[in-house]
């Protein structure tokens, strides 16, 4: 059975070939030569045709502003339309081997590994089970939001040329079409005029929402609903096992644009969007319910439910009975929509949530069943069911966030009427202070009376959230925004002081309801090794244990990925998260508390990234309770969702992961790991760490970050609303960790990922340890497996070559200070994970070598072309729209940012 027309080699040849041919209409013939010849002259460098750049550098340094600007236009996006054609092998892939039954970490082998249990074992992992995706607003999304809907079209056009049988008449009506979008996009300005606003990230997330995820999932439930009848011989309930979040208009840490007008206006068009798709959802199901009431019985509990709703809405009623007499069901999904319709509005009749908007579906489909119509109910009443179950009335449900020291600020500054000098109590005078005011019945402070002329605006901020929390959840519901996380937590008190402001909102009133789940973000050595003086401490806190106990003993803990490898390096860091991993695990058991780890994972190797299945495999056991959370960020979120069969692929392998996660951790609650490991583990993350520091505080280092790298144009990229750095001064721990990795990305030397990796294997080698070892390690253990091959992703992607062309923008000192010592490590890293590995190459996927191959003969131009523009001294106005270009071309090219 042939299912594609088409393969990834004709998509790139003659998508290349049509866009040659619209920049040769929309420009010159010469204009189209020059990008040609520049393409040559690096297609023939790599390919050993040339013995030096030398050649594409004079040429590409000879052309006047305005033809660079065409070439680093062409090149762009050449890049933009190859990602569509990757993105269609990649579904072709899946397709092919789902039909083939050849498809990896499939629901179906999971059921498989599911089936060899008993019931009550599968059940129980299946009640454990849930994920949830939080999309953050972080800035690493280079394209414009019209950009990628001209790119979405061009995408919809290769699947039609792909997948169905065309008259030749019909594929060059697809072809003219895809002509038009790619003259468009030619057309299109590629680089933002203004800085992007938080609705407009809260809007860009919502789209993926919206228009994949909401109708992947009850595609997944359905899979993996037939997959587990095939293997377990037994009617199983399947619980909600997906629920969707965001950070996009909610998350406020350094940024003041996210004001509560902000957040409320997301909260009500998230809930508007999720009303309309059920609105059309109910529609259709009333095309297919039109069963003859004179003919069947639709059971008494339908009757009563129908009944209420005529009382409920009478006007309706007598609509819906003279527009569909004798046709029950048809009656009830009019009515079913009235009430949508009325959901937030003054009149009367609305539903009040979402588990009575699913208690209906729920009526009807027994209702149905009992009629002989279970086909039916799986087909058309089943997958709206799963939806509302997943969505509710929020569409995702928002967390706050917002930086420990705001909240402290303000607390301080508002107790300062009551005459206590809250900064200057102790750490242990601050808890007991907050403590006994949590537990006291009276409020301390007034927060809507306390927002006045004289409070900071940052604080003033900080209390008039507070104010507004509790009127979100009466309007919108408490799942709809019920999670605060606090970054750069390290102290007990700044847990309890998000604790004492909600209470002060009337959000907690203890014992007997506490709102908010509080969720330290532990990203700093200093908070990751204090995880048991911070955790236990609250732990062991009267109202933080009543609050514990009122939202069912779990708490949610953060890891932050990015900051933590910021500071401490690859190696380190991830050997710092995985052991504080398991410490948290102990503690959380030690107090009886189930723990949800929530992952702040960015979209590079070097900030958590990598495929999130192996990342879940990888956890350590006694932190594998079932339920996980993990950000899914910038040019990662159009990567994995904007495509409906890919995302429908992403959520499959994180389904499987977590599944098969929570079985084994089940099967083998702690983990078997060897002492030496640890030991061995323990030695290099030292090492690595002092590497890694001591080049960072090396004196000039930050000034050679500067030169060699184009951090000074991503920062006024545009490429979100919050600000790069907190502070605005130029040091590596002011700055933050997407436009610190991103411009070591642009630059070809991917550093976060993979420095000082050699330093630390060699302390080891250095100290007794033999490679031996570590070959076992790499073998036996996921979590040094998947260490070593995600830093061999980032040195694959790494070129040392376009590098150095980077490295000569700094002063000759700082050159030879520096480049010579990366360049020593990654040759040493690239070396040892290979021999560990036991491979020939660096990385072990086949598809990375031919994309990269595909992929680098076109960045170099771009970086090439950077490089001369950084260069530099003065820009014209065109010249420095070409610099930002070239920004967004590597960054297509290497299809990541930061």
């Amino acid at each position: 059975m042939q299912l594609h027309n088409r393969d990834v080699r004709q998509d790139v040849r003659e998508l290349g070939a049509l866009l040659g041919d619209v920049l040769e209409d929309q420009t010159s013939r010469q204009a189209f030569e020059t990008v040609e010849s520049c393409r040559r002259a690096a297609i023939d460098y790599r390919a050993g045709e040339l013995e030096s750049r030398d050649s594409l550098i004079a040429e590409l340094e000879g052309l006047s502003p305005h033809q660079q600007r065409i070439v680093a236009r062409g090149f762009t996006s050449y890049f933009e339309l190859i990602n569509l054609a990757e993105e269609r092998e990649r579904v072709r892939s899946i397709r092919t081997e789902s039909q083939e039954g050849t498809l990896e970490d499939s629901l179906e082998t999971a059921a498989a590994e599911l089936g060899e249990e008993d019931i009550e074992t599968v059940q129980q992992v299946l009640d454990d089970v849930l994920i949830e995706p939080t999309f953050t607003a972080h800035p690493t999304e280079a394209r414009r939001k019209t950009v990628k809907s001209k790119l979405r079209a061009i995408s919809m056009a290769l699947e039609t040329l792909d997948e169905r049988l065309l008259t030749d008449k019909e594929s060059g009506q697809v072809w003219a079409d895809i002509d038009s979008e790619v003259t468009s996009l030619w057309q299109t300005p590629q680089v933002r005029n203004r800085q992007p606003e938080p609705e407009d990230e809260a809007r860009n997330v919502q789209w993926y929402l919206q228009n994949t995820l909401f109708d992947v999932v009850g595609e997944i439930y359905d899979e993996f609903a037939d997959a587990i009848d095939e293997e377990v011989a037994s009617d199983l309930d399947i619980p909600k096992l997906f629920e969707f979040r965001s950070w996009a208009g909610s998350d406020r840490d350094g940024n003041p644009y996210v004001t509560p007008d902000v957040t409320a206006r997301t909260l009500e068009r998230q809930r508007s969007v999720v009303l309309e798709r059920y609105r059309e959802q109910l529609k259709r199901l009333s095309g297919v319910l039109s069963q003859d009431g004179s003919r069947i019985d639709p059971g008494s509990e339908f009757q009563a439910a129908l009944e209420s709703d005529r009382e409920r809405l009478p006007g309706t009623a007598k609509t819906a009975a003279e527009r569909y007499p004798d046709e029950p069901y048809r009656q009830k999904l009019k009515l079913m929509r009235e009430r949508l319709d009325r959901v937030g509005d003054v009149r009367p009749g609305g539903y009040d949530d979402a588990e009575e908007l699913r208690t209906d579906l729920t009526t009807i489909a027994t209702s149905l069943r009992d009629n002989g119509a279970a086909s039916v109910v799986e087909a058309h009443v089943d997958p709206i069911r799963r939806q509302v179950a997943t969505f509710g009335f929020s569409l995702a449900s928002l967390d706050l966030r917002d930086h420990q020291q705001k909240h402290t600020d303000a607390i301080a500054e508002a107790l300062e009427s009551e005459e206590i000098d809250y900064h200057a109590l102790s750490e242990d005078e601050r808890t007991e202070l907050l403590t006994d005011a949590i537990l006291q019945d009276e409020p301390v402070i007034d927060l809507a009376g306390a927002v006045s002329d004289e409070l900071s605006d940052d604080s003033a901020r900080v209390l008039r959230l507070f104010n507004s929390l509790a009127d979100w959840q009466r309007e919108y519901g408490v799942e709809a925004i019920d999670t605060y996380c606090i970054s750069m937590t390290e102290e007990p008190s700044h847990v309890l002081e998000v604790l004492f402001l909600a209470d002060q909102a009337g959000v907690v009133s203890l014992p007997e309801h506490c709102g908010i789940d509080v969720v330290p973000l532990l990203e700093t050595e200093y908070a990751l090794s204090g995880a048991r003086r911070i955790m236990g401490s609250l732990f062991e806190n009267e109202a933080y244990v009543q609050a514990l106990e009122a939202r069912g003993r779990t708490q949610e803990i953060m890891l932050g990925y990015s900051d933590s490898n910021k500071e401490n390096g690859f190696l380190a860091a991830n050997w710092s998260l995985y052991k504080n991993q398991r410490r948290l695990g102990e503690i959380c058991d030690d107090h009886d508390v189930t723990m949800r780890l929530f992952h702040g994972r960015g979209g590079s190797i070097s900030r958590g990234g990598g495929p999130m299945n192996e990342a879940l495999l990888a956890l350590p056991n006694s932190t594998v309770t079932g339920q996980v959370k993990f950000t899914e960020q910038g040019e990662a979120i159009a990567e994995k969702y904007a495509n409906p069969r890919i995302a429908e692929r992403n959520i499959e392998q994180m389904l499987n992961a977590q599944l098969r996660a929570r079985l084994y951790a089940k099967d083998q609650p702690e983990d078997e790991i060897r002492e030496e490991w640890v030991d061995a583990m323990e030695t290099m993350a030292d090492s690595a760490r002092r590497e890694y520091r001591d080049l960072l505080e090396s004196d000039g280092f930050v000034r050679y970050f500067e030169q060699a790298t184009p951090i000074t144009v991503i920062e006024n990229l545009d490429l979100g609303s919050r600000p790069a750095s907190r502070s605005g001064e130029r040091t590596v721990e002011d700055l933050r960790a997407i436009p610190w990795v991103f411009s070591w990305t642009q630059s070809r030397c991917i550093l976060p990922g993979w420095y000082a990796i050699a330093t630390g294997i060699d302390a080891y080698l250095d100290d007794g340890g033999d490679v031996e070892t570590l070959q076992t390690m790499y073998e036996e253990w996921s979590f040094f497996r998947t260490t070593l091959d995600n830093a061999a992703l980032s040195l694959s992607r790494t070129e040392l070559e376009i590098a150095e062309q980077y490295a000569n923008l700094a002063d000759e000192d700082l050159r030879e200070q520096f480049f010579p010592r990366l360049t020593g490590e990654y040759k040493r890293a690239a070396d040892l994970i290979t021999k560990i590995g036991q491979r020939d190459q660096l990385h072990t996927r086949d598809w990375l070598g031919e994309n990269l191959e595909r992929r680098n003969p076109y960045v170099d131009p771009l970086n090439l072309l950077q490089t001369y523009l950084l260069d530099q001294t003065h820009r014209t106005d065109i010249e420095e729209r070409t610099l930002r270009l070239t920004v967004k071309g590597i960054a297509a090219g290497m299809k990541n940012t930061g």
